[in-house]
């Protein structure tokens, strides 16, 4: 039995107790996503077992980054697993980008008050991002900071690190005017533009279980809760087919800020209005907050959470395969001589 356990500890506001209670609720979700040969948690450092066979120069990738005030969605409806997927995805997501392999994640739980139950839900979520991430969830940290949070908020943020080929990393240097876009289509909102999402809906006064016939009978709350869509797997193995010139992950800044930056020096891509599927979510969001379409899309993904480049010829089957794979894919844009995003009527 544990001698650990502090009453002037518990007094300053610090139950480390419920530390040790959240841990061991967790641990089952942890263990979904573990390989063989990885460290089981409660170490000081996390092992993971690193395999280079059939790679020539081995590179790591990382990424960090957190879900910022979708948040608060969570919290006010007392709703925490699903959260941690769009944490592991907003980490994940960007390092693909690069071509990479995720191998493994990390997440950090700040909360005003250690609630076990709750801390175990959130990590449910992040394990249910690695399992759909094929990464480990290897360790993590909860602090719990009496005082300087309220009781029953908390902040999520984590990092991935990820292995690739430098021999085969994307190379936008081999894009010329006539490639193609495709969009591979988001969740929803994902976890960009939130602080935008709830001054637009009051949603600290509205009703977000009450379901609306603008968003298909579905309420509001479950809609802005949707996780992030994580495109790891499908991205990878459609880069064991085509040789992909581009990808960029749709976050904050929409558009106008992601897509030139898989994009080569010189080019930009151009993209038909009509061609954009908008999910409903988006519509509802410009409509009621008055927002400028330009606003729209240099703030949301538009119902585009990724975007891929390759050749003209190879267009058709890459859309193919991604929809083979699960995806909602299509061509979205082609590229041209010139510098960012141009959207046409």
């Amino acid at each position: 039995m544990s001698k650990s356990y502090s009453e002037s500890y518990k007094n300053a506001g610090v139950d480390i107790t419920a530390g040790y209670r959240a841990v061991e609720l967790m641990k089952r979700h942890i263990r979904r996503t573990l390989p063989t040969g990885a460290s089981d948690i409660g170490d000081f450092g996390g092992l993971y077992p690193l395999s280079t066979q059939g790679i020539k120069e081995p590179v790591l990738v990382s990424g960090t980054d957190g879900v910022g005030t979708k948040l608060r969605l969570a919290i006010l409806m007392d709703k925490h697993d699903t959260i941690g997927i769009d944490c592991v995805a907003m980490c994940v997501n960007d390092i693909v980008c690069s071509g990479a392999k995720p191998l493994f994640f990390l997440d950090y739980i700040a909360c005003g008050k250690n609630i076990p139950e709750k801390i175990a839900d959130i990590v449910s979520g992040v394990a249910e991002g690695c399992v759909r991430a094929g990464c480990a969830l290897i360790g993590g940290e909860t602090a719990e900071h009496p005082g300087t949070m309220p009781e029953e908020e908390y902040d999520l943020a984590g990092f991935a690190v990820g292995i690739a080929d430098r021999t085969k990393l994307i190379d936008k240097d081999k894009m010329k005017v006539g490639d193609v876009m495709i969009a591979l289509e988001s969740s929803g909102i994902h976890s960009n533009g939130y602080s935008l999402v709830r001054k637009v809906f009051d949603v600290e006064h509205a009703d977000l279980n009450a379901p609306l016939d603008q968003l298909g009978g579905k309420s509001l709350g479950e809609v802005l809760l949707e996780p992030t869509k994580i495109y790891v797997k499908p991205v990878l193995k459609l880069m064991e087919s085509i040789g992909v010139k581009g990808i960029s992950h749709i976050t904050g800044g929409g558009f106008y800020e992601n897509m030139p930056r898989s994009i080569k020096k010189g080019l930009g891509v151009r993209i038909s209005r009509a061609d954009v599927r908008v999910p409903a979510i988006f519509d509802l969001l410009q409509k009621t907050g008055n927002i400028s379409e330009h606003d729209m899309f240099n703030t949301f993904n538009m119902g585009v959470g990724m975007s891929v480049i390759v050749a003209k010829d190879d267009a058709e089957r890459a859309v193919e395969l991604l929809n083979e794979l699960g995806e909602r894919a299509y061509v979205l844009g082609r590229i041209v001589e010139g510098d960012g995003v141009e959207i046409f009527d």
